[in-house]
């Protein structure tokens, strides 16, 4: 696997782990401590997210670096036809 694809893995597992903790906090079973202790939990993996995130955005290639064609007013032609 190249970088690129191990970085989108970790990305998706993250985003599956916290979308799980969510659901699992909403269980009213849950004691006050784990609760807590999920929170944390939760506060370290959206941590890691955000640092797999930021890699990735820094790996992507500059595409701002060339100017881009804005839309500009195009010039005027006139043309005859006899």
């Amino acid at each position: 696997m190249t970088q690129p694809e191990i970085l989108d893995q970790d990305i998706r597992v993250l985003q599956e782990w916290l979308r799980a903790a969510w659901q699992q906090l909403a269980d009213p079973s849950l004691t006050a401590f784990g609760r807590r202790e999920l929170r944390n939990q939760m506060k370290q993996h959206n941590a890691d997210l955000r640092a797999c995130l930021a890699r990735v955005t820094t790996a992507q290639p500059k595409q701002s670096a060339q100017p881009e064609r804005g839309f500009a007013r195009p010039e005027m032609r006139i043309l005859a036809w006899r």
